[in-house]
């Protein structure tokens, strides 16, 4: 299998029309995989985007494509772009032994079946038996709660239809439910969502199921962060109190797979009401991303402020924060000109974010050289990689990559000097070619696992994604 950095590297335009480089078809693959949620970005539409999955998925090593989708469902918690590249897989890897074996491990919850196959035949495409086969392994890992969860009733492809399609094995974790829910006797069990709706708009009777569900650790973290705003809107000290510690649980926020950029919507929402709960989710969220590296040296974050970033602002600011929270940072931010921005590392993460302002207008990445006055050991460049040309070099105006420009600041204050490339959008293009960087893409925190890595293995995606088990 290729690494990516191995590429032979061509020049090509990206979407804005300035100069960049291709980046290779596996990196574009877990870009996109890492960075869209199947909707409309800035340049492209949501059909243009399951349009480039068919290109790569049909143009890279089909296990590596197989690993790859498992990777971003399972670690980064993706999901309907997840579920559109198992689709598309099916027909590339029929008569493969380990095809099943994907189609079990591309499964976190049992609702990830019945979307996958409402995907696959809203493309007329035919059930396989790699799927059949896989999803009936799934089936096993999953208690009645979990199958009773997702029935998914009233959806047009329901968990029974899965079961009707891949006739799993009941399990000894599962030991009648897949009876019961093919016969249409599997009760729901009672959810947070069903108890509420019980009690109606008696405000004494939602606190008491508020109460319970957490006191009974009932409530899903992410349930509780989307639901903060009610508990708090009930007025209820103590209840409020509970919530707010919850919301503090660091084992809950591991497991939850909660996006970073979901606290900074939360925040926001709160931002009028309860102080105290926004210093919470400030908190919450520096615990999801506490596993960030503390790297040796001074760092430099370059922030693209453009008008192409309004759609990724919110997660390239927060990772930002998050960085300055964590190492000796320094920040620049570019549109059209770059310039060094002053953030104080004491503040609350949440703070920081709120202080980097996106201004708009043109890109101009060659400017962050012009302006960086001093050595770092590395440059972690956060953008969606699309660049206006013309750029201001040096030279004055030019059409070319910041490609010589980052060469000539490294000569001037360190050859060593790092680049760290976060593509914020799955566009498929880089500002410098893979061999001078490291490559990273992603919403989750879990680009910063990979970033400790890069410092020592410049493979280090790829090879985390080569890690996955089938």
């Amino acid at each position: 299998m290729p690494h990516f950095n191995e590429k032979k590297q061509t020049g090509t335009t990206n979407l804005a029309g300035g100069v960049a480089y291709k980046e290779s078809k596996e990196l574009q693959l877990a870009s996109l995989l890492l960075t869209s949620f199947g909707d409309d970005k800035y340049y492209q539409s949501a059909t243009d985007i399951f349009n480039q999955l068919d290109s790569l998925i049909s143009a890279c090593d089909k296990h590596f494509c197989a690993k790859a989708i498992v990777f971003a469902r399972k670690q980064f918690g993706m999901r309907t772009i997840t579920h559109y590249a198992a689709s598309v897989l099916a027909k590339y890897i029929g008569g493969e032994a380990w095809a099943k074996d994907f189609y079990n491990a591309v499964v976190n919850r049992p609702d990830d079946m019945t979307e996958i196959i409402a995907c696959h035949l809203s493309r007329k495409q035919k059930i396989t038996n790699a799927m059949r086969k896989g999803f009936g392994e799934a089936f096993g890992r999953f208690d009645g709660y979990a199958l009773a969860k997702y029935k998914g009733e009233g959806n047009v492809v329901k968990l029974v239809d899965v079961a009707n399609i891949c006739h799993p094995k009941e399990s000894e974790k599962n030991a009648g439910a897949i009876t019961k829910l093919v016969n249409g006797e599997l009760k729901s069990f009672d959810t947070w969502e069903s108890e509420l709706s019980a009690v109606g708009s008696d405000v004494n009777a939602k606190k008491e199921v508020w109460r319970r569900l957490l006191a009974e650790n009932k409530l899903g973290y992410f349930a509780l962060l989307r639901n903060l705003r009610n508990i708090i809107n009930l007025g209820d000290a103590e209840l409020k109190k509970s919530a707010l510690s919850a919301l503090l649980n660091e084992n809950a926020i591991r497991k939850s797979l909660v996006l970073p950029f979901r606290f900074s919507t939360a925040y926001k929402e709160l931002s009028a009401i309860d102080t105290d709960a926004m210093r919470h989710i400030s908190r919450a969220c520096e615990i999801a991303c506490s596993n960030v590296p503390n790297l040796p040296g001074k760092t430099l974050v370059a922030l693209d402020v453009s008008g192409s970033m309004s759609k990724v602002a919110d997660i390239a600011a927060l990772f930002s924060a998050v960085l300055v929270k964590s190492n000796d940072c320094d920040i620049i931010t570019f549109a059209e000109r770059a310039q060094y921005k002053f953030v104080n590392p004491d503040d609350s993460l949440m703070t920081i974010k709120d202080n980097l302002r996106f201004a708009g207008g043109g890109t101009n990445f060659i400017d962050i050289f012009n302006v960086a006055n001093k050595k770092y050991a590395r440059i972690i460049l956060l953008s969606d990689m699309q660049a206006w040309r013309p750029q201001m070099g040096w030279w004055g105006l030019t059409h070319e990559s910041p490609s010589a420009a980052y060469n000539a600041y490294k000569r001037k204050y360190n050859p060593d000097c790092k680049m760290y490339s976060l593509d914020l959008a799955g566009y498929g293009t880089l500002q410098v070619p893979e061999r001078d960087v490291y490559c990273l893409a992603g919403f989750s925190e879990k680009i910063f696992d990979l970033m400790k890595f890069f410092e020592e293995d410049k493979d280090a995606l790829v090879n985390a994604i080569k890690a996955v088990e089938l």
